[in-house]
C-alpha cells in the first residue's frame, strides 16, 4: 500500500512538474548580472547571469534561452529551478568557479555583456520573451563599481519592470551575491504610471509609440485604446514589441497626410505593475522630412561654458516640415575647413516639430540645473559634443546627405562689449529669418533670464516688421544693460528694389558724431541693423536723446535721409 502510494506521488510530482511549463511574463527574471568584471574584486572573471524564480511554481528550464541584440544562447539543459530560488548561468569554461558560489548551468553562445547600453532577455521554450533588462552603466549609482568588479542586482524581484529604479550595484564585498538573495534585496514597489515619450510614423499609416517603461502586453494590445486626431480615430490593429515591450507599433485605417501634425492619445493601457497611464499620455506625430537648407536653424549657442558646466547648441525647425533628428547631424570645421567631428543627434526616430526648439547637449540635466528650461523634454543628448572654442569656431547642421543646412562662424567679440566675464552666457540669435552669419542677428543672452534660454523663445528675440518704403527704428527708448529689455535698437529699412546703399550716424543732443554705425553697406530690399546704444569706442553713452541720421541713395542717382529721434536711458 505504502508502495503504491508513493508511486502515484511520484507520477503526481512528475505530472506536475510537466504542467508547470507553461510560463507567463516575470515567472523567472534576470535578478543579477556581472557585465564587467573586470578589474576583479572578489568574484571569477566571468561574465554571467541570475534567474530567480519568482512564482510558486517549479520550472524546469530545458530548452529556456538568454540572448541580447546580438542574437541568443543554445538551449539550457535540463534543471527544475525551485520557487523562490536561484541558478547562475554561463559558458562551460565559467562553469567550474561559479559552481563554488551556488547552482550553476552553462550554455552554449552565451551572449557577451557590454560594459553598458545592452538588452539582456530570456526566452521560454514556447518562444516567448519572460523578462528583459535593458541596462547602461548609470544604473550601478556609483562611479567607482562603474568601472567593473561589480554586479548589478534587482532590488525588488516582484518590481521586474522598472528598470534604472530597481537595480543598482552589489554591496556585498565580494562585488556580488551569485546563486543567493542579493545584497540590495528590499522592497521597491513601482507606484508610476507609464509616460507616453514620443511617437514617430514610419508610412503613412504605420505609427511607432515609445513609453518610458514596459507594459502590459494585452492591455497595449487593444485598439480601443488608442486614438489619433483629425479624423483618424482608433488605429487597425496594436502590437506591444518584444523584447522591451515599452513600443506599440500600430496601424492605421486612414493614411496620414503630409505637412500635418496629429496628435496620438493613449487610455487605459497600464504598466506591469498595473498603473495606468495618466496625464502623459499624449504625443504629436506626423510625416517626417530629412532637413534641407535652412530648415532648422542655429537659434542659440553657449560655447564658454562656466567650469562646471557644458556646452549646448539650440536648434528651431523655421518650416512647416517635420524634421527626423535620427536624419540630422552636428559637426564642426577642422583647423584646415574641412567639416569635422560629425555627431548624430539621435539613434532613434525622433521629430522636430514646426516652430519648435531643440537643445542639443551631452548632459541635460546639467543645463536644467544652470537654466530655466521650459521645456523639458526638448533636449536630444550626444556623447561628445564637437568642440567648440571659447574665442571663435564654427557649428554646422548636416541632413543624412552630408548637406549643410546651416552653418554659424561666431566670434565671442559679438557679446555685449560691456560683459567683462562672458564665461556661462548664451549667444543668442535675434531674427529667425535673417541671415546666420551675420554679427547683427547675434546678442548676449539676458541677465534677466540667466543668460541662457534653453528649450524656448530668445531674451533677445526681434522680428524685423519690414515697413515698406521707410526707415523705422524700434524701440524708441533702449536701455543696454543686457537685461532682455530693449537692450538694442533695431534699424528696420524697405526699399522698392534691390542696390542702395546706406550711411547711419548717431548724434548726441548737441550735434556731435557718438557713432559711425554704417558706412557705405549695401543693403538688400528688405532688412536691418543694430545699435547697441555704444559709442564709436565701445564705451558707455551718457543717458538722454539721440538721433540716428542715415542717408540712402543708389548708383541711379535717387537718394533721401531721414532722422528718427531715440531716447537712450540707464537705471543707474
Amino acid at each position: 500500500m505504502l508502495k503504491r502510494y508513493c508511486l502515484t506521488s511520484l507520477f503526481a510530482m512528475a505530472a506536475f512538474i510537466a504542467n508547470a511549463q507553461i510560463a507567463n511574463r516575470f515567472d523567472i527574471v534576470i535578478n543579477e548580472l556581472m557585465a564587467d568584471p573586470t578589474p576583479q574584486v572578489g568574484l571569477p572573471n566571468n561574465e554571467w547571469v541570475e534567474l530567480r524564480n519568482t512564482s510558486s511554481t517549479v520550472f524546469n528550464l530545458l530548452g529556456w534561452r538568454i540572448g541580447d541584440a546580438g542574437g541568443q544562447s543554445g538551449p539550457m539543459p535540463s534543471y527544475n529551478l525551485l520557487p523562490d530560488s536561484f541558478v547562475i548561468v554561463c559558458t562551460a569554461s565559467a562553469a567550474t568557479a561559479m559552481a563554488a558560489y551556488g547552482p550553476t548551468i552553462t550554455v552554449t553562445s552565451f551572449p557577451s555583456l557590454d560594459n553598458t547600453g545592452d538588452v539582456i532577455f530570456l526566452r521560454s521554450p514556447q518562444n516567448k520573451i519572460i523578462h528583459t533588462v535593458s541596462y547602461t552603466d548609470t544604473w550601478y549609482k556609483n562611479e567607482l563599481k562603474k568601472d567593473g568588479g561589480w554586479t548589478l542586482e534587482m532590488i525588488d524581484s516582484k518590481n521586474p519592470c522598472s528598470g534604472f529604479t530597481n537595480w543598482k550595484a552589489s554591496i556585498d564585498i565580494k562585488g556580488g551575491t551569485p546563486g543567493k538573495k542579493n545584497s540590495v534585496d528590499a522592497i521597491n514597489a513601482d507606484g508610476t504610471a507609464p509616460q507616453l515619450l514620443n511617437a514617430f510614423a514610419t508610412d503613412s499609416v504605420n505609427i511607432n509609440l515609445v513609453f518610458d517603461e514596459p507594459l502590459d502586453s494585452l492591455k497595449a494590445a487593444t485598439i480601443a485604446n488608442y486614438s489619433i486626431s483629425d479624423g483618424i480615430g482608433s488605429p487597425q490593429s496594436a502590437i506591444t514589441v518584444s523584447p522591451d515591450f515599452d513600443k506599440v507599433s500600430l496601424k492605421l485605417n486612414t493614411a496620414l497626410s503630409r505637412n500635418k501634425v496629429y496628435t496620438v492619445t493613449v487610455s487605459a493601457v497600464s504598466d506591469c505593475a498595473g498603473n495606468a497611464v495618466a496625464s502623459k499620455n499624449t504625443a504629436r506625430v506626423g510625416l517626417s522630412e530629412v532637413a534641407d537648407s535652412l530648415t532648422i536653424v542655429i537659434n542659440e549657442i553657449l560655447f564658454n561654458p562656466k567650469s562646471n558646466g557644458t556646452d549646448y547648441v539650440e536648434i528651431y525647425n523655421r518650416s512647416n516640415k517635420i524634421i527626423d533628428l535620427k536624419q540630422t547631424y552636428i559637426a564642426n570645421r577642422s583647423s584646415t575647413g574641412v567639416i569635422s567631428n560629425i555627431k548624430q543627434l539621435s539613434a532613434d526616430n525622433y521629430l522636430l516639430f514646426p516652430q519648435d526648439f531643440m537643445v542639443i547637449t551631452e548632459d541635460p540635466s546639467i543645463l536644467k540645473r544652470d537654466f530655466i528650461t521650459k521645456n523639458m523634454d526638448a533636449f536630444v543628448t550626444v556623447a561628445s559634443m564637437p568642440s567648440y572654442n571659447d574665442d571663435e569656431g564654427d557649428v554646422i547642421i548636416l541632413n543624412a546627405q552630408g548637406n549643410i543646412t546651416d552653418e554659424l562662424k561666431y566670434n565671442e567679440k559679438w557679446h555685449f562689449k560691456l560683459i567683462d566675464n562672458r564665461e556661462g552666457i548664451a549667444m543668442e540669435r535675434i531674427d529667425y529669418n535673417a541671415p546666420t552669419p551675420q554679427q547683427d542677428n547675434w546678442h548676449s543672452a539676458a541677465t534677466s533670464v540667466g543668460y541662457g534660454t534653453p528649450t524656448y523663445k530668445n531674451s533677445q528675440y526681434k522680428i524685423n516688421d519690414g515697413m515698406q518704403g521707410e526707415i523705422i527704428v524700434t524701440p524708441e527708448i533702449v536701455s543696454p544693460d543686457n537685461d532682455g529689455m530693449d537692450d538694442f535698437s533695431t534699424v528696420n529699412y524697405t526699399f522698392p528694389s534691390a542696390g542702395y546703399v546706406v550711411n547711419i550716424t548717431i548724434f548726441d543732443a548737441g550735434g556731435r558724431v557718438v557713432r559711425y554705425l554704417q558706412r557705405n553697406a549695401l543693403c538688400g530690399i528688405k532688412g536691418n541693423y543694430r545699435w547697441d546704444g555704444l559709442g564709436e569706442k565701445n564705451q558707455k553713452l551718457s543717458a538722454g536723446i539721440y538721433i540716428i541720421y542715415t542717408e540712402v541713395f543708389n548708383l541711379d542717382g535717387k537718394r533721401k535721409q531721414f532722422k528718427n529721434t531715440i531716447v537712450l536711458a540707464r537705471r543707474n
